[in-house]
């Protein structure tokens, strides 16, 4: 079995099971409890989010823990939203967002705030000048994902940074679901990001665990209402065995990141070579530095991307189309339309996505089934 599917989900690491595994057996205290168990496991939960702070850089106070990359999004975008209503009611995105962000944003339209989406250019990414022109003394937030989930486009984060150095009161947002381990430290600790959201089931954490990281003296709304735990920001029972296992997660994935980068670029460089040759395949996904080293996006003319799926699922190669959050709608790419991919190519697109477990033999028999395919394709569309 090959498993290309990493940007949908990833295998729970061993070291990490073995964490999740232990909390769960050993502290099962509520952390709120002012009992010694309970203590403990305060204890533990306090010790995860030092960590992942320390591991990101920021202040363990900056770290809130969440069920994963969609409440993140919904609470940092409805969070700005409620919270800063009184300054103005104008948000700005993205067409290319993921969808947590996206029906976020037409959540809030709905509710009479005004949302410009930008466009993006061919590669899928937006033009640092489109946004200077839409920020407006109302605007509030801007929200731009690190690594398009779809594409891999690196949106130019820096760029953005720069011009909302002028704008200190609108929050800056970035989604960085596809972007941790990656080789984006640079860019995700950019001092003018106010929030950053995070998945843990991306980065061999277990599935319904994540966390944000919101800049000190950036306010949001709590949307969640409770007991008050994360400084009263997200009231909820914590995860406790989740949120040690992410821990654990992130501390394996960071270490020695560059070489794990440098094979997941090596991977998708051999198979990008290979379906270069092909006249009937388009790559959307380029080798050049403003791409995630991790996605490739492809397609074969006149093939639906379901049909590809299926197809290297014979052979025991696992692939999506695209977004895997959206691919049992049948519907194309929300990136490739905004990208002015005709509909008839846009819906044959189909996404490899790597970790560092991959490697070139895998690749190789990637490429061994596609020749199959390619040619038992071609004697259909003859």
């Amino acid at each position: 079995m090959i498993y290309f599917d990493n940007s949908a989900t990833t295998k729970v690491a061993p070291a990490v099971l073995e964490t999740y595994t232990k909390v769960s057996q050993q502290i099962w205290g509520n952390p709120s409890s002012l009992h010694k168990m309970g203590e403990q496991a305060y204890l533990l939960l306090e010790q995860a989010r030092k960590q992942i702070a320390d591991l990101l850089g920021v202040m363990p106070g900056e770290i809130f823990f969440t069920s994963g990359g969609t409440e993140g999004d919904n609470w940092v975008i409805k969070g700005t939203a409620f919270e800063k209503r009184h300054f103005g009611n104008h948000l700005i995105t993205s067409q290319v967002e993921h969808p947590a962000v996206l029906n976020t944003m037409a959540q809030l339209e709905r509710l009479g705030y005004e949302v410009t989406y930008l466009p993006v250019d061919k590669n899928g990414q937006v033009n640092p000048a489109d946004l200077k022109a839409a920020l407006r003394k109302d605007t509030i937030l801007v929200s731009i994902m690190a690594v398009n989930n779809e594409v891999g486009a690196i949106q130019p984060l820096k760029e953005i940074a720069a011009i909302l150095d002028d704008y200190p009161r609108v929050h800056f947002h970035v989604d960085a679901v596809q972007a941790l381990g990656k080789g984006l430290g640079e860019l995700l600790s950019l001092d003018r990001i106010d929030f950053l959201t995070f998945s843990g089931h991306k980065f061999h954490a277990p599935r319904g665990i994540g966390f944000i990281y919101a800049k000190a003296g950036r306010k949001l709304a709590a949307l969640m209402a409770g007991g008050g735990q994360e400084q009263n920001q997200r009231s909820g029972t914590e995860n406790l065995p989740a949120i040690a296992a992410m821990a654990k997660a992130i501390r394996l994935l960071l270490t020695d990141e560059e070489a794990k980068v440098a094979k997941q670029q090596a991977v998708r460089k051999m198979i990008y070579d290979h379906l270069a040759k092909f006249d009937k395949v388009t790559i959307f996904s380029q080798l050049t530095p403003n791409f995630a080293p991790h996605i490739l996006c492809f397609t074969i003319d006149g093939v639906r991307g379901e049909t590809i799926v299926h197809a290297f699922e014979e052979f025991g190669i696992y692939i999506s189309t695209t977004s895997a959050c959206s691919s049992k709608k049948g519907t194309i790419s929300g990136t490739l339309a905004a990208m002015k991919i005709p509909e008839k190519i846009a819906t044959s697109a189909v996404r490899i996505s790597l970790d560092e477990a991959n490697n070139d033999k895998e690749a190789a028999e990637f490429i061994k089934a596609f020749d199959i395919l390619y040619k038992r394709f071609a004697k259909i569309n003859s």
